[in-house]
């Protein structure tokens, strides 16, 4: 199937060639009817499969169309709820790209910067508005945000809401907004709590699930390195010296390590940026830019930081710290192998961490290949079990990054995520 198969409108087709894309991912072809329909939707998709796309292209074209027979008025028609600051920005850079040619005005708000050219944006009337809680709560006790005549609400990524402490936000904000609306509510997984939520705010929704929640992309090679904590800065020194890691995003569980891997990088003339939840706003936007630009070759990101990272050609993931919670390993790995590419998935394991293992590798339902010969091996008494050891017979090596004439991409045209722009 091909984008002008889906009944979009030409300003949007015009857009979307210009970017060179002709060939809706699975989300998006499976979405986009349902919200030209003006359904509920339930969408269960992880990050790197097209969902901003599969929620901004049918939005544009339903303001656009209402737009063309009603007078323009200055009311916020659609509320696009997100976790994040990075996503935040990313989803507004997308409906900049897909709505250059539909006249339909959006703007982003988030907190950690100067509300005034928000509130500047805000007063001159906008159709679409993407927020972070937190400071859409602000501006809108402050009077700057009347959602009246709202008739969208998104709902993104539900589950991180969660995560991160928001869930009572949303629902204060879900308390603002019309009932006779069209929700469309998305997460890659569904906790109890998400699942009660998604059943209080939609009506009648029709339910996509693009990927099995949990589950890790094939194309992503993974691979487990067993070592000592006190070895891991010396462990990943060891792996960058090979020149096809170009870039890579590593993972430590807290900012304090995050700072701690980046200055060993430093001392190691490797160019290196941390983000995370201590650092500035501006910090965080110009570490993502340079990383995104190839000025620097390793992010090192805590997960609340690294969320909405949408880099195409991304191909090295690190596990440096094995997270607590074992869903956060499906999204880390998760930023890699995007778009048609393949990735490289490396995790570091130390003796304190093997319960973490075991419960990862029972939420992806596999075990992870061990790779044995390398210069800081575990020195605990503790052994990886058997299934693990013998998996490194098959797989000794993390595989190469290399995009094939086999690959998603290559077939019908340019596959096309919403995170294949710089957003």
């Amino acid at each position: 199937m091909l984008f002008n198969e889906l009944n979009l409108i030409e300003p949007l087709l015009k857009a979307l060639t210009a970017e060179g894309y002709t060939t809706p991912t699975p989300i998006q072809e499976q979405a986009i009817p349902i919200v030209l329909q003006k359904k509920d939707l339930l969408g269960c998709a992880q990050t790197g499969t097209g969902k901003t796309a599969a929620f901004a292209l049918p939005i544009l074209q339903l303001l656009h169309t209402k737009q063309q027979s009603a007078s323009k008025n200055n009311a916020i028609k659609c509320l696009i709820l997100t976790p994040t600051r990075e996503l935040a920005i990313q989803i507004n850079e997308s409906f900049a790209a897909y709505g250059k040619h539909t006249g339909i005005r959006h703007t982003v708000i988030f907190g950690g910067v100067s509300q005034h050219p928000q509130t500047q944006a805000l007063k001159h009337g906008i159709d679409v508005l993407i927020a972070t809680p937190g400071r859409l709560l602000d501006l809108g006790a402050q009077g700057f945000i009347n959602l009246k005549q709202l008739e969208i609400f998104v709902l993104d990524e539900a589950d991180r809401m969660l995560d991160m402490g928001f869930i009572n936000d949303v629902k204060k904000i879900i308390t603002k907004i019309p009932a006779q609306r069209q929700t469309l509510f998305f997460s890659a997984t569904m906790p109890p709590e998400i699942q009660k939520l998604s059943e209080t705010i939609l009506s009648n929704p029709t339910k996509i699930e693009v990927t099995p929640p949990s589950s890790t992309v094939d194309k992503i090679a993974q691979s487990l390195y067993f070592t000592n904590k006190s070895d891991k800065q010396k462990l990943l020194m060891h792996l960058l010296e090979e020149k096809n890691i170009t870039t890579a995003l590593v993972f430590t569980r807290t900012k304090h390590g995050a700072d701690k891997v980046v200055k060993c990088l430093h001392q190691a003339n490797i160019k290196a940026a941390a983000i995370h939840g201590n650092k500035s706003q501006n910090a965080r936007q110009n570490a993502l830019n340079a990383f995104k630009h190839g000025n620097l070759r390793v992010l090192v990101a805590t997960d609340i930081a690294a969320r909405g990272i949408d880099i195409d050609e991304l191909a090295h993931v690190f596990n440096y710290d094995l997270p607590e919670v074992p869903e956060t390993y499906v999204h880390r790995i998760g930023r890699t192998g995007r778009a048609g590419n393949s990735g490289v998935a490396i995790a570091f394991c130390d003796a304190d961490e093997r319960d973490e293992l075991k419960q990862i590798q029972k939420v992806i339902g596999k075990i992870i290949p061990v790779v044995d010969e390398h210069p800081y091996p575990s020195t605990q008494a503790a052994t990886p079990a058997k299934e693990s050891r013998s998996s490194v017979q098959r797989n000794n090596r993390p595989k190469q990054h290399r995009k094939g004439p086999n690959s998603p991409s290559s077939t019908q045209g340019r596959r096309f995520s919403s995170n294949q722009r710089s957003n």
